[in-house]
């Protein structure tokens, strides 16, 4: 089973980031007109991996309703980050060529 750390939250940030861009140049046209495709897409390439990467799919620990999970703040904060940065690598890229 696949237990979620702040690396692999990362690598589907990274994952993400790079999926999203070319499902919007493919099938965002069509958006407008209820794009099914692009749907599906985001479903499979960015919300499956991030819930498998950063949430996970068994039971965490409970924790108490009053306080954060702390945890999974971080996962979520490392996939931010991790898109972010991927994004704006490449932004940079495509500005300098």
């Amino acid at each position: 089973m696949i237990q979620p750390t702040p690396v692999t939250a990362a690598i589907a940030g990274v994952f993400s980031a790079l999926a999203w861009p070319m499902l919007w140049s493919k099938y965002g046209a069509t958006a407008a007109a209820g794009g099914i495709e692009l749907i599906i897409g985001t479903l499979v390439l960015v919300a499956l991996p991030a819930h498998a990467f950063v949430v996970g799919f068994t039971r965490s620990q409970p924790v108490d309703p009053r306080k954060v999970d702390t945890a999974l703040v971080k996962r979520v904060g490392s996939w931010l980050a991790a898109s972010a940065v991927t994004l704006l690598a490449a932004w940079a890229w495509r500005m300098a060529s």
